[in-house]
C-alpha cells in the first residue's frame, strides 16, 4: 500500500485528483465552495509573491550568463521570432476553425442592460509609454511585468560594461536571490493540490455549470482549437526545430501545464516553469531564465486563439458576415497587439476593445461571452504557458547546437 502510494501520488496525480474533486465540490456544494476562496487565493499570493524578484534575477543573470550585446541580440530576436510565429499560427487557426463551423447565430433583440468593461481608451502613446517605468520600484509594487523585464534588461546591459569584479559581486546577489526564490517556490509547491482544489471549486460554484452550458457552442470551439494548437501546431513546431520527439518533452513538464490551468496565471506558474524546464525539460538555466520570464509577459498563443474566435462570434451574433480582407486584418491586429497590449492592464480585454471598434462591430456583446471567460482563462493560459515552455526548448536547442 505505502509503495502503491509513493508510486501515484505525484504532484501531477494529486493535481488531477484536486481538478476533478474541485469540479464536484463545487457544483454540489456551491455555499461552501464560495466560502473557501481565502485557501486558493492565498495560494495565488504566495505564488504572485516570488514573480518579481524572479523575473528581475532571472532576466539580469541570464543576460549577463550570454556575455555579450551581440548574443543577447541573437538569442532575443530568435525568441521573440518564435513567439510571434506561434501566435500567428494560433491566430490562423482560430479563424480556420471559425470558417468551418460558423458558430453563433444574429441576435435581433440584444438586452439594452449590457454594458461593454470600462476601460480606458486605447492609444498607442499610452502603450509605448507602458513599456518604460517611470518609477521602478512603483513598477515592482505594482507587478507590471514588462516594465520590470524592460528594466532589468537594461540593468543587465549596462552591467556587461562594468569591470569583471563588479559584475561578479552582483551576478553572485542575484544568482543567489533567484535561487533563494526557487527554495520558496519548491516549498509552495506542496501546497499545490490543496490551491488547485479550492480554486476549481470556487470557479464552478461562482459560474455555474448551467452558464458554460448556455454558450456550449461557443466555449467549445475555444476549448477544441486550444487542443488543436497544443496536441499538434506546438508539437509540429518543436519537432521541426529539434527533430525530437515533441510528445515526450509535452509529458516532461505537463506540471507546469496542468497548475498554469488551475491558476490562470502565467506569471504565478513561472516559479514552477522554470523549476520544471531545467529539472524535467532538460533545458540550460541561462536559458530558461531568459526566454520563460519573457514569454510570461508576451507569448499568447491561447489568448491569440480566445479574441479571435471571440470576435468572430461577436460579429456572428451582430450578424455581420467579415470578408476576408477584414479576416486577415483581425489576425495582423491580434498578433501585432499580442505584444505590445502585455504592457496594459486587463490587457485581453484592451485588445477585445481596440479591435472590436477598428471594425465597428458593438462593444456590448462582450458582456455577452464574459460570463464563460474565468473558465475559458485557464485553458488559453495553461496553452500559453506550454507555447513558453516550447519555445524555450527550441531556443535551447539552437543554443546547444551553436555551442
Amino acid at each position: 500500500m505505502t509503495l502503491f502510494f509513493k508510486k501515484y501520488a505525484t504532484t501531477n496525480t494529486l493535481v488531477l485528483l484536486a481538478i476533478f474533486l474541485g469540479v464536484s465540490f463545487g457544483a454540489l456544494f456551491p455555499q461552501i465552495a464560495l466560502k473557501q476562496q481565502i485557501i486558493g487565493q492565498l495560494f495565488l499570493s504566495f505564488l504572485k509573491m516570488l514573480v518579481v524578484p524572479l523575473v528581475f534575477a532571472s532576466i539580469y543573470v541570464a543576460i549577463l550568463n550570454l556575455g555579450s550585446l551581440s548574443h543577447l541580440k541573437k538569442i532575443g530576436l530568435k525568441t521573440l521570432t518564435l513567439y510571434i510565429l506561434t501566435t500567428a499560427a494560433a491566430t490562423a487557426a482560430a479563424i480556420v476553425a471559425m470558417n468551418l463551423w460558423h458558430v453563433g447565430e444574429a441576435l435581433q433583440n440584444v438586452d439594452a442592460a449590457l454594458k461593454a468593461p470600462e476601460l480606458a481608451p486605447f492609444s498607442w502613446e499610452a502603450m509605448i509609454l507602458g513599456f518604460v517605468p517611470s518609477n521602478i520600484f512603483n513598477a515592482m509594487s505594482e507587478a507590471n511585468m514588462m516594465q520590470v523585464i524592460v528594466f532589468a534588461a537594461l540593468f543587465g546591459v549596462a552591467s556587461l560594461y562594468l569591470q569583471p569584479r563588479e559584475q561578479e559581486v552582483l551576478q553572485n546577489f542575484f544568482n543567489a536571490l533567484s535561487e533563494a526564490m526557487l527554495k520558496i517556490a519548491a516549498w509552495i509547491i506542496l501546497l499545490t493540490p490543496l490551491g488547485v482544489f479550492s480554486l476549481i471549486s470556487y470557479v464552478v460554484a461562482e459560474q455555474g455549470v448551467a452558464t458554460l452550458l448556455e454558450l456550449w457552442n461557443y466555449a467549445l470551439i475555444v476549448v477544441l482549437t486550444i487542443l488543436f494548437h497544443g496536441a499538434i501546431v506546438l508539437p509540429l513546431f518543436l519537432y521541426l526545430f529539434t527533430k525530437r520527439n515533441p510528445y515526450v518533452y509535452l509529458l516532461q513538464i505537463r506540471e507546469a501545464s496542468i497548475i498554469a490551468f488551475s491558476t490562470a496565471s502565467s506569471s504565478a506558474t513561472l516559479p514552477i516553469s522554470l523549476r520544471v524546464s531545467e529539472e524535467e525539460g532538460g533545458i540550460e538555466k541561462k536559458t530558461a531564465s531568459f526566454v520563460l520570464p519573457l514569454g510570461a509577459t508576451v507569448s499568447m498563443d491561447g489568448t491569440a486563439i480566445y479574441l479571435s474566435i471571440a470576435v468572430l462570434y461577436i460579429a456572428n451574433l451582430a450578424g455581420v458576415s467579415l470578408t476576408f480582407a477584414e479576416q486577415i486584418f483581425l489576425g495582423i491586429s491580434v498578433v501585432s497587439l499580442s505584444v505590445g497590449v502585455a504592457a496594459l492592464p486587463s490587457a485581453s480585454l484592451v485588445m477585445m476593445v481596440v479591435i472590436l471598434n477598428q471594425l465597428s462591430l458593438p462593444l456590448e456583446y462582450i458582456a455577452l461571452i464574459i460570463a464563460v471567460d474565468r473558465i475559458l482563462d485557464m485553458c488559453r493560459t495553461s496553452l500559453n504557458v506550454t507555447s513558453d515552455l516550447v519555445v524555450a526548448k527550441i531556443v535551447d536547442h539552437s543554443e546547444k547546437q551553436r555551442s
